[in-house]
């Protein structure tokens, strides 16, 4: 049987407007297509395209606006990220739109279908739920518009321009500082716009994810934003060292908020000490997955807080997940390895899907 799954977090525009990935191809044709490129140690190696993801029964997903500017994301010579960085606000916000437009299309031709309001979320889902798996190979996947980083963002008193292009949800920083707040590998607080973001989103109702977020930020964002909140791709420090994990307090702090946390893929994240190009990806496997959420559950008392947010594609592919998975199909894995930890099919339905749909419905507006 698959599961019908909810996935917090996925780069798809980023892949198609950074590095020029058809993700209507099957996965196999998507891969073949790549072989003889060297431009990125990932190409050749995706998880992720629409069919499969179908295959893989994701109903819906929380698609990224992916941008960062600012001195901090520049070296000399150039950009630490060519597909990433910019020096200018405005390149970083034109970068946000090119994404933007990739999401656009994909809805006009039926790959995909944008969801911006509680009615037509639950309709999907209903859809989604309602179908037979053969029938499920046709459908839409529903995307809720999320922006990661949130630099695209000209200034706080522009972000309703963004709610009107269906943006639901905003990660203020990604990695390094934005202009909005501290982010992964730095420590500090919001910064004064950062402050002003986080106060018009509640306005506006744009529900709020720590993820990426440092201590110090995630911290201040939390006292300020009495709003939805939730992780979309988080793993925990307990068990894997490092400042972009969640500390326990940090999850106790997140359950209290009824917020949802995404585990996510990426295999250093998941096994102590990883070193990229270096550390053979069977030394990780699903079931290290399936400890980051037990552990949360374990923390909060029940499987209400827990789900998935792969992050599969977000600049990694194979060489760079656990050794057992060769697609996004293989979250299902999770399914039997939970099982066996005595998780019942209710607990193992919220962790895949129950959770996120409750929390993010309840965060849209009518």
């Amino acid at each position: 049987m698959t599961r019908l799954i909810f996935d917090a977090h996925l780069d798809l525009a980023w892949n198609t407007a950074s590095f020029d990935r058809d993700l209507t191809l099957p996965l196999s044709r998507l891969n073949q297509s790549e072989a003889a490129m060297t431009d990125v140690p990932f190409r050749g190696r995706a998880t992720v395209s629409f069919p499969e993801m179908r295959r893989a029964g994701i109903a819906i997903c929380i698609g990224t606006l992916l941008a960062r500017s600012g001195p901090e994301h520049l070296r000399q010579g150039g950009y630490q990220r060519v597909d990433l960085d910019f020096a200018t606000r405005l390149g970083c916000h034109a970068a946000a739109h090119a994404q933007l437009a990739c999401y656009r299309y994909w809805e006009a031709q039926g790959e995909i279908r944008m969801l911006s309001s509680r009615s037509q979320f639950l309709d999907h889902w209903e859809y989604w739920s309602d179908a037979t798996e053969s029938q499920r190979a046709s459908l839409p996947i529903g995307v809720v518009l999320s922006m990661e980083g949130a630099d695209p963002v000209m200034n706080p008193n522009t972000l309703e321009y963004w709610w009107k292009q269906g943006l639901r949800a905003i990660e203020p920083a990604h990695y390094g500082r934005s202009h909005y707040a501290s982010g992964t590998a730095t420590e500090g607080p919001l910064t004064a716009a950062g402050r002003q973001l986080v106060q018009e989103m509640e306005r506006l109702g744009i529900a709020l994810d720590v993820t990426h977020l440092c201590d110090e930020s995630m911290a201040e964002a939390l006292d300020l934003y009495t709003g939805p909140v939730w992780a979309s791709h988080h793993n925990c420090r307990s068990l894997v060292p490092g400042d972009r994990q969640l500390t326990d307090e940090q999850i106790r702090r997140l359950c209290e908020r009824d917020a949802v946390i995404g585990v996510a893929l990426d295999a250093w994240m998941l096994f102590p000490g990883w070193i990229r190009r270096q550390t053979d990806p069977s030394n990780v496997t699903m079931s290290d997955v399936a400890n980051h959420i037990d552990h949360v559950c374990q923390l909060a008392g029940n499987t209400r807080h827990s789900g998935i947010g792969s992050d599969l594609d977000g600049g990694f592919g194979t060489e760079q997940t656990p050794g057992d998975m060769t697609s996004i199909f293989d979250l299902q894995r999770l399914s039997d390895i939970l099982s066996q930890r005595g998780y019942s099919d209710g607990d193992i339905n919220a962790i895949f899907h129950g959770n996120f749909v409750r929390h993010v419905a309840n965060s849209l507006p009518e």
